[in-house]
């Protein structure tokens, strides 16, 4: 056993921030922070605007005449009862009804309008010169306001029919105001107009009115409605065909009527086809059509006040903007799905070819590489796990195998644990703190040979990972290897799903990214390198807290192949609580965001540099930084579907999703021969480890949006690594 000590490396000019006084520094980053955490606060609120306006606005319902309804009517007076459908309360407690002269039709339409259908009925009744009354639904004019303008110019009423269309008898009072004074300013901003009539959901003759319905009456009256009922009714709801709607609202004698139809919710062609032969039918025997107003004697939709325009103009802008954010989130929620079965077929394709192919008979890497080979080990603090560590890497199969452990600093006894192992091909060099990069870049300095291995004072490895590892060199291009990190301690839940995450990551991800050129990341827990590849990258640094991550792309962009082998396997301690994994997540996400930025000009570069900015760069933004940002979406619009819309459909959704989670880690399992016991816990890891990766990730882009420079995580070890090979065995 050899014990050196170092002097400090060299300070990283990476880490200088001296543009600015620590001050001036200081007060920056606390207006980003400010900044940024009000930006994520409004996004926070917009979307819950946006979803609470959305299920406001876009409530399903049911046609008018499907709902179910008590038949207590003992309230109801008898005077509404039998007389006229519309229904006057505005007085001071008076009650007076109202129906159509003899021989007077007055068409009503109600839910819309919809752009679809409304058109083709004001065809109709331009082309016979028929006025009708349209009770409408104020969340469609809130969307369609001009066809609400068209159908105001062409000569026709307005009046309401609530603003989502709910059953106001199971309203409180407050929610039938809302929905009555919503649609009076959304027809107000529409047609500058305003109306006294209203018509509410699910009504239909007044001798069916029950006690409830009375009670919304009454309190349409109170809120100065007339409210209009009708005498006959189409049903053509049910769509029976034009020739049965026709039939429903042919009058058997001269009486004057209200007849209900529908210019929305569903296939409306039997309603226009119905009308165009009902209205000259009417006309021949000597029927009028006239609007609700003008056939009891009242004032067709008066004007309306500015102050009550400018209330529905701010009315209308925040359903187009909730309707614009809403589909926003649903182009991405598609983009998302999108990418991830995009990413789902090219990882099947091309993992399971990479696999056939390294398994095939033919396959080499060239010549057996025995050259002698130094691992470098960093060590802060690691009393508890290095023994392991550098038992397993010091009985290496490899021949030649010198370990050199880099004491940086330790306050415990890393080095005396290292030196009552008492190997003869260990060696120990303590030098003053300074990070893990200046660790290595010791050790790189420090090392005898030209290929150097670097492993994690948690890591063990198999007896044979060493010398499987270095095999690639046997190509001359290729100037670093990753190695194949496995998960050594998974007991609890949080070891499965980390051990799950991990043999995806590699036996996937690493495929593919090995296919294509472009690994991104050598683990710092087992990766490879050429002494060469090393100094022409300009060795490790500390410009990002991803050091491994950098090093890789500088590897890259100085034309050296990065590759990746299977065989090579180790087995490291990963974070036992969500609060340690919080942290060493939170320093990989932001460590990865700013080596993508570091390297930002790689993609306009030539040569390798530029292949790899415009191959790997583009992967790692896709599948690393884009899709875990959208993923989200994914669980946020299935509790949206959940909660509003078919259940059924989304739970559906949901666990096709899940089924696509699932045959991935079927695939990486078999891939790595590796038992699939641990896959029951795939579902959990869906709806709870997945989520707090989302916000390891936001929480990492805040940080780097505000320019904040995190200090290293360090993370509690426990020694656990129960899931790894016994050293020497």
């Amino acid at each position: 056993m050899t014990v050196y000590r170092a002097t400090p490396p060299p300070r990283d000019p990476g880490e200088s921030t001296a543009r600015l006084t620590p001050v001036r520094r200081k007060r920056r980053i606390r207006r980003r922070r400010v900044m940024a955490g009000g930006l994520a606060l409004t996004v926070l609120l917009l979307l819950a605007t946006v979803i609470l306006v959305s299920v406001y606005t876009d409530a399903g319902f049911s046609p008018d005449g499907t709902s179910p309804t008590s038949t207590e009517n003992k309230q109801v007076p008898k005077g509404v009862r039998e007389g006229g459908p519309v229904i006057d309360l505005t007085g001071q407690g008076d009650l007076r009804t109202y129906g159509m002269p003899a021989r007077t039709i007055a068409l009503t339409f109600d839910d819309g309008p919809d752009p679809e259908w409304t058109p083709h009925i004001l065809d109709v009744l331009a082309k016979h010169r028929a006025p009708a009354t349209f009770f409408v639904v104020g969340s469609q004019v809130a969307r369609h306001p001009e066809l609400t303008e068209r159908i105001a110019r062409e000569g026709h009423e307005l009046g309401g029919h609530t603003f989502t269309h709910p059953d106001l008898a199971e309203l409180p009072e407050w929610r039938r105001e809302m929905e009555n004074s919503q649609t009076q300013l959304a027809i107000a901003h529409a047609t500058g107009r305003s109306t006294r009539l209203m018509r509410p959901p699910y009504s239909s003759f007044a001798d069916a009115l029950t006690d409830k319905d009375w009670e919304t009456v009454r309190a349409v009256g109170a809120q100065g409605y007339l409210t209009v009922l009708d005498t006959m009714d189409s049903e053509d709801w049910k769509r029976p065909g034009a020739d049965a709607i026709v039939r429903n609202l042919t009058p058997k004698d001269n009486a004057g009527q209200i007849v209900l139809l529908h210019d929305a919710g569903g296939d409306r062609s039997q309603t226009v086809a119905a009308l165009d032969r009902l209205i000259p039918l009417l006309q021949e025997r000597g029927f009028r059509f006239t609007t609700i107003s003008a056939g009891i004697g009242g004032r067709l939709n008066p004007a309306a006040a500015d102050d009550t325009v400018w209330r529905g103009r701010a009315l209308v802008w925040t359903v187009h903007v909730a309707d614009a954010v809403l589909t926003l989130l649903w182009v991405l929620l598609i983009t998302a799905g999108g990418l991830i079965v995009v990413r789902t077929l090219i990882l099947f394709a091309f993992a399971w070819r990479h696999s056939r192919h390294r398994r095939s008979p033919q396959w080499s890497w060239g010549l057996p590489v025995t050259q002698p080979v130094t691992i470098v080990v960093p060590a802060y603090n690691e009393e508890k796990t290095i023994g392991p560590a550098v038992r397993s890497l010091a009985r290496s199969a490899h021949p030649g195998v010198e370990v050199l452990v880099i004491d940086d600093g330790s306050t415990d006894g890393t080095a005396a644990a290292v030196q009552r192992l008492d190997l003869g091909n260990v060696r120990v060099v303590r030098i003053p703190n300074g990070g893990k990069a200046h660790a290595l870049n010791a050790g790189v300095r420090l090392s005898r040979n030209d290929l150097i291995v670097m492993v994690d004072a948690d890591t063990v490895v198999e007896t044979d990972a060493i010398h499987r590892l270095v095999q690639p060199f046997a190509d001359p291009l290729v100037g670093a290897v990753a190695g194949n990190v496995k998960v050594g301690n998974r007991r609890g839940l949080i070891g499965k799903w980390q051990h799950i995450e991990y043999v995806i990551g590699f036996n996937l991800d690493r495929r593919l990214y090995d296919t294509f050129g472009c690994i991104p990341t050598i683990p710092g827990a087992l990766g490879g390198f050429r002494r060469s590849a090393l100094t022409e990258s300009g060795g490790l640094s500390t410009d990002t807290l991803a050091e491994d991550t950098d090093l890789t792309i500088a590897i890259h962009r100085a034309g050296w192949r990065v590759v990746y082998q299977e065989e090579a396997r180790a087995y490291t301690e990963a974070p036992a609580t969500l609060k340690e994994l919080w942290k060493q997540r939170y320093r990989w996400s932001y460590g990865t965001m700013q080596s993508m930025w570091k390297h930002r000009r790689a993609v306009v570069d030539r040569g390798a540099s530029g292949r790899f900015g415009r191959r790997g760069l583009l992967f790692i933004a896709l599948f690393s930084v884009l899709l875990p940002l959208l993923a989200p979406l994914i669980d946020l619009m299935a509790l949206y579907g959940l909660l509003f819309l078919d259940r059924e459909i989304t739970i559906i959704g949901w666990l096709a999703m899940l089924v696509v989670q699932v045959l991935t880690a079927v695939l990486a399992f078999r891939l790595d021969r590796e038992p699939l016991r641990p896959l029951w816990t795939l579902p959990l890891q869906q709806i709870v480890y997945r989520q707090v990766m989302y916000l390891v990730l936001l929480h990492s882009a805040l940080a780097a949006v505000t320019g904040r420079r995190l200090k290293w995580q360090t993370i509690h070890r426990t020694g656990d690594l129960s899931s790894a090979p016994v050293p020497g065995r």
